[in-house]
């Protein structure tokens, strides 16, 4: 009995001496503190998945890209609403390409191409790149349109008659001084742009939200119609590639706008 009552003894005093590790405690209470914090269960990311699938990806925001509530209030006469059929963008496509414009992009392009980084954010993709590129192969096709025409060499400034060198002469030179004669950024002016734009209806489909609702042009609605111009040149480059875009810049802009 003596030898019992003595092991149980040391037993005791070996649990009450056994150094605890700190950091377990801690553990412990950061877990316990977080059972507590929230008690609701974890979300699967299935769902994401699913709706991923179910909408195409320019008709709704991320799940992910979504704060948790909203930090500035909802002023419902504040609200922009910009159009979301499908059916009104293909027909723009149709009246600014021409038959069969709205299958020269796909769906995807067609809707990046004329949303703007104002629109929700810049959370469903912006034109910027596109407008990039297509403002390159615009201004490229506008000097080649200035180089070769026949107008602007008839209507050419007179060289300095005080100059007595002979200019070096070829007829493929002919219309160089076109380009310094006919500054670009008049040619191709956010204003002329603009006007071709609305002409085929781009301000009812194109996705952007004005500073002031009451005051569109204090918005810049015509730098932003040339920058949707510009978008769709570049989205036509990336799919169907330079020869196609070279052709729709010279017919759908360029013509209209009385340079060819």
């Amino acid at each position: 009995m003596s030898s019992k009552s003595t092991g149980r003894i040391l037993q005791v005093v070996t649990r009450r001496v056994r150094p605890a590790c700190e950091c377990a405690r801690a553990t412990n209470a950061r877990a316990s503190l977080i059972r507590q914090f929230s008690r609701s269960p974890a979300r699967p990311d299935v769902q994401y998945e699913n709706d991923n699938a179910e909408r195409p990806r320019w008709s709704y925001t991320p799940e992910q890209m979504k704060a948790p509530y909203r930090w500035r209030i909802k002023n419902p006469a504040a609200q922009w609403k910009c159009n979301s059929d499908p059916e009104l963008l293909d027909q723009f496509y149709i009246r600014f390409l021409g038959r069969g414009g709205d299958q020269m992009l796909t769906e995807e392009a067609k809707w990046l191409a004329i949303t703007h980084k104002s629109f929700d954010q810049g959370r469903r993709g912006f034109n910027d790149r596109l407008a990039f590129f297509g403002r390159r192969i615009l201004n490229l096709q506008t000097n080649l349109a200035l180089l070769h025409s026949p107008t602007a060499t008839k209507t050419q400034s007179l060289p300095d008659t005080s100059d007595d060198r002979t200019p070096f002469t070829h007829p493929a030179l002919e219309g160089l001084a076109n380009l310094t004669d006919v500054p670009l950024a008049e040619v191709l002016s956010k204003t002329r742009l603009a006007g071709l734009a609305k002409a085929n209806g781009m301000q009812e489909i194109m996705r952007w939200t004005p500073r002031d609702l009451h005051n569109l042009n204090h918005s810049g609605l015509e730098l932003i119609l040339a920058h949707t111009t510009y978008a769709i040149i570049g989205a036509i480059a990336l799919q169907k590639g330079g020869d196609v875009a070279a052709k729709v810049a010279r017919e759908k802009v360029l013509k209209p706008l009385g340079i060819s």
